[in-house]
């Protein structure tokens, strides 16, 4: 086993409960960043305790880890490191109740034979959140413990202030780790690194010099078995106030007094608590055609599986300043684009054929994929007699340079900040709250969902929403192959 890289993981050993053990989630992501963390040594010793409905012992759920790991593992590993990880691990099923829980627990801490702390995830569905609490709660397992919770956190702000005062009889709020998958990607963080690190562009980083801002997430994929989920959901629920608008909030937010969690946390409310009252007439709903006759979807269902809308930061930095935010199933790229458009320049001294501004504006660009790229687009002479321009593009991936290998995905870092009691890149409770709060006006008079052609771009309406300006995407000119390039 390696070390931990100093001041990257936990002091302590660590016991995980993790209930939806036999979960998607768990399967796809946490099991395997789990294995990596353990094995790379990020964690000073570790047990893990699965947790779910399905009846199965120790042996069978290693069984399913194993299969887990050789469908879903990205890194090269060997049979003994595989071996290890199942050996720490441990299973209680549901209806064994709060005293196999702890005796779990117990042996597992045990078993480390050193100072160790708890870390429980709930990667579990919303309505399984407070039971899997309580269970919690009755095995005496939440003193000093931290909670991972997946989202949505509420389904508006009643229910979203009732949960939080609901898991506050449990956890103190910084006991609390509200999860957005999104944050925990590099490129979300190297926003603050390219934000505050640098002279250049802090400085016009305001309404003075930028446009618009877009924050486009579309996805290829459809329901596949969330149809119950979904129907209770929808795109606005499942992705904006748990995805974008936290994306949104590294974008807009004041520098902090330091890249500590909690002056961090404070800069992203001041932004949220900013926005202006989201407006039904400032919103396009769709649903992509076929959604109501898949599996467990209401036949006369209005649930919009799009969502475009344009929103408002009514501060000294923002004022005046749309941002333009969209996500939907079905589209026709998967795509995860944050795009800055800078105001455009008085053209007057150039001539009317020379081509500026036909192209539109200078765009700083990011691609939040899990390979973080990054381009500024501007206006340079086409070579040659006369005065032609052209769009051209500076840029950087992550892939050209010798740190590509060291990224961890978004989970396994957020796990170990939670480990950590690092909660920069976690919601708050506040956060939250103020964030269904604008919802509200939305939620209560939404406007009627409009059909869209799986493999669009959405309904034909959210040109009119954007206008005058254009959506970024899709891409006029594709990322140039072995970097970023501007699109």
């Amino acid at each position: 086993m390696k070390k931990a890289p100093p001041g990257v993981g936990p002091k302590f050993a660590q016991v995980v409960v993790l209930f939806g053990a036999t979960g998607d989630l768990s399967r796809r992501k946490l099991l395997p960043g789990l294995f990596h963390l353990t094995r790379a040594g990020y964690i000073p010793g570790c047990r893990i305790i699965g947790v779910s409905l399905d009846e199965m012992d120790a042996a069978a759920f290693r069984s399913f880890t194993q299969s887990a790991l050789d469908e879903f593992r990205t890194r090269r590993t060997t049979d003994e490191q595989i071996a290890a990880f199942l050996d720490i691990l441990d299973y209680v099923p549901l209806s064994a109740g709060p005293e196999a829980l702890r005796d779990a627990v117990a042996r597992a801490e045990a078993a480390l034979g050193v100072e160790c702390r708890r870390l429980h995830y709930l990667s579990v569905p919303p309505k399984a959140a407070m039971p899997a609490i309580g269970l919690i709660a009755e095995a005496g397992l939440s003193e000093g413990a931290r909670v991972i919770m997946e989202k949505p956190f509420g389904v508006d702000l009643k229910s979203a202030v009732k949960l939080n005062a609901d898991v506050h009889e449990v956890f103190s709020e910084d006991q609390v780790f509200r999860i957005d998958h999104f944050l925990g990607k590099e490129p979300a963080q190297n926003i603050l690194a390219f934000r505050f690190a640098n002279g250049l562009f802090e400085p016009i980083w305001n309404r003075n010099f930028i446009d618009h801002v877009q924050i486009d997430v579309p996805e290829t994929l459809g329901l596949g078995k969330r149809a119950g989920f979904y129907e209770a959901t929808g795109a606005y629920r499942d992705m904006v106030v748990t995805h974008l608008f936290q994306i949104l909030g590294f974008v807009a937010m004041e520098a902090p007094t330091s890249l500590e969690p909690q002056p961090i946390s404070e800069e992203k409310n001041k932004v949220f608590r900013s926005m202006l009252p989201l407006v039904p007439g400032d919103v396009v709903r769709g649903q992509y055609s076929g959604y109501r006759t898949e599996e467990g979807v209401d036949p006369e269902s209005d649930v919009e599986t799009f969502i475009a809308l344009k929103c408002h930061i009514d501060n000294w930095r923002w004022a005046g300043v749309p941002f333009y935010l969209r996500t939907g199933k079905r589209l026709a790229e998967g795509q995860r684009i944050i795009s800055i458009a800078f105001r455009e320049p008085p053209k007057s001294m150039f001539p009317a054929n020379s081509g500026v501004g036909a192209q539109g504006p200078d765009h700083l660009t990011f691609d939040l994929a899990d390979t973080s790229k990054m381009s500024l687009s501007f206006y340079g002479k086409r070579p040659g007699p006369g005065m032609r321009l052209d769009k051209l593009s500076l840029q950087f991936a992550m892939k050209d340079t010798g740190f590509a290998d060291d990224v961890l995905e978004a989970y396994e870092r957020l796990i170990l900040d939670a480990m950590r009691g690092d909660h920069t890149l976690f919601t708050t409770a506040e956060g939250i709250e103020s964030l269904w709060a604008i919802s509200e006006p939305l939620l209560e008079t939404p406007p009627p969902v409009r059909l869209y052609e799986p493999g669009s771009w959405g309904p034909k309406s959210i040109h009119q929403l954007i206008a005058p300006h254009a959506w970024r995407l899709p891409f006029e000119r594709a990322w140039r192959p072995q970097a970023a390039t501007e699109g």
